[in-house]
Formats: structure tokens, C-alpha cells, sequence
């Protein structure tokens, strides 16, 4: 015995109006792409996180390197990273990736041997123009490695 299915049979409608998914179907996959994300998101804020301070460490490199490019070549230390920009030894002074801006740099002048300094000769150096010595970053925040961006 052979069962044909006709076009006016109920089972031929049942499958023809099953076109599309359920309220309860989409609310499982939305709920599942939901806790997928949330369970993604500190893990991408850390790699954020990471690559800023990859930034930064790279930054500062290049910049120390171009203080001691220009003591090399002057001398002295610049008086200002605005200095290094006239004197072409950096196209732009470089943003720091924490602050967003490139005129929060903390700029550390040459340090002062004081067992090898008399009374008269400190206070001629304070005098000159300040030289600088070292660029850390102006950000007051903590990095993963529990330092502060200041410090680096």
C-alpha cells in the first residue's frame, strides 16, 4: 500500500508553514551570544590595556634614545622635546596613549651628583636652562604590572 500526499492533505500544510523560527528559539541564541560576549569583554579590555602599555614602552624607548642621540651629537641634553621637533631629530613629539595628548609628559631634568658639588656650583646650575634628562608618561593610572605609568 502506497501513501500519497496530496496538496490539500494536512500534513503537506503543516510543513509548508513552518517557514521561520520561534520566539523561544531566538531568545535561547540571543541569551547564548549574550553571556559569550560577557564573558569575552574583560578579556578584550585587557588586551586593550596591553597594547597601550606596549605603546607606551615602545614611546619611550624611541624617546630616551633621541635625548641621547642629541647628547651625543650636542653635547648637552635638549631643553625641551619641542627642541628635539625644531632640531629634526623627531618629525612631531609622539601622544602619550594614556592621557590622549602629546603635553603631558613628565620631563625629568639631568640628575646632580651631590658629593661632587660645592655650595657656588649648585646654584649657578639652577640658574641655566633646564636640560632634559628623561620623559616619563603624565598619566596618573596603574599598569598590570602594578606600576604607575609615571614610573616607567
Amino acid at each position: 500500500m502506497e501513501v500519497i500526499i496530496k496538496p490539500g492533505n494536512n500534513i503537506m500544510n503543516k510543513i509548508r508553514c513552518k517557514k521561520g523560527y520561534t520566539l523561544i528559539e531566538m531568545m535561547i541564541v540571543i541569551a547564548i551570544i549574550g553571556i559569550l560576549a560577557t564573558m569575552s569583554l574583560p578579556s578584550m579590555q585587557r588586551s586593550l590595556i596591553r597594547a597601550k602599555e606596549a605603546t607606551l614602552r615602545n614611546t619611550l624607548f624611541t624617546l630616551r634614545n633621541i635625548i641621547d642621540q642629541y647628547y651625543a651629537d650636542n653635547g648637552n641634553y635638549p631643553e625641551s622635546l619641542e627642541n628635539l621637533v625644531e632640531k629634526k631629530y623627531m618629525r612631531t613629539i609622539p601622544k602619550d596613549p594614556f592621557t590622549g595628548t602629546f603635553k603631558e609628559w613628565i620631563l625629568l631634568p639631568q640628575p646632580v651628583d651631590i658629593e661632587d658639588e660645592d655650595e657656588e656650583d649648585s646654584e649657578e646650575e639652577e640658574e641655566e636652562a633646564f636640560q632634559l634628562y628623561d620623559v616619563h608618561s603624565g598619566s596618573n593610572l596603574v599598569g598590570l604590572n602594578n606600576i604607575p605609568y609615571n614610573e616607567w
